[in-house]
């Protein structure tokens, strides 16, 4: 009979020492951007924060299930309903419920579009990978999403006002190289 932690201590040596070079590119990525932002904003980096503990939890629920019974879909929809429910609570304390009628955009008609337009690319997009998993293999499935996510980058860049110093590039390559290595982990694996 094997204990729970002999089991951890056996999933654990099953990872590549690409991606754990990856976690590590990415967290140095991730940690150094908000000390290197010229267009630093506290507010933001703290609703990114909460988002990483939710994106968290639930992985770690994902995969703490033995079985899976909920579909790629309804994982998702379970998802958006959690983080609806968590940033609606979590709003009020914050200041953000109040401050919303403050907002120099709220009025303007192509600030609601963006969001709804918003909306639905990201549906479209959750639906697409759902359905891209379910066609190809993982490492093929990581390929095409790290070339979505360097089209995203790259157009983000040219869409909005960004000042780029030489440390946020090496911040933006360096996330760059983790996903690189995070794809090319998936790929040996396959």
């Amino acid at each position: 009979m094997e204990t729970g932690l002999g089991r951890d201590q056996q999933q654990f040596k099953k990872i590549s020492p690409a991606k754990i070079c990856s976690a590590l590119f990415l967290l140095a990525a991730a940690g150094c951007l908000p000390f290197n932002d010229s267009q630093f904003d506290p507010d933001g980096y703290f609703w990114a924060v909460i988002h990483l503990f939710c994106v968290g939890a639930y992985r770690i629920l994902q995969k703490s299930q033995k079985s899976n019974a909920l579909s790629d879909i309804d994982q998702q929809y379970l998802n958006y309903i959690f983080s609806v429910v968590l940033l609606a609570f979590a709003s009020h304390p914050t200041g953000d419920l109040f401050s919303v009628l403050d907002f120099p955009f709220l009025y303007f008609y192509r600030f609601h579009g963006s969001c709804c337009a918003s909306g639905f690319l990201g549906f479209f997009l959750m639906f697409s990978t759902v359905k891209l998993k379910s066609l190809m293999t993982p490492g093929q499935c990581a390929a095409w999403i790290f070339f979505a996510k360097v089209i995203t980058a790259g157009l983000s860049i040219l869409l909005f006002d960004v000042i780029l110093t030489s440390a946020t590039v090496g911040c933006f390559l360096l996330g760059g190289l983790g996903e690189a290595l995070l794809v090319f982990s998936e790929r040996k694996g396959a």
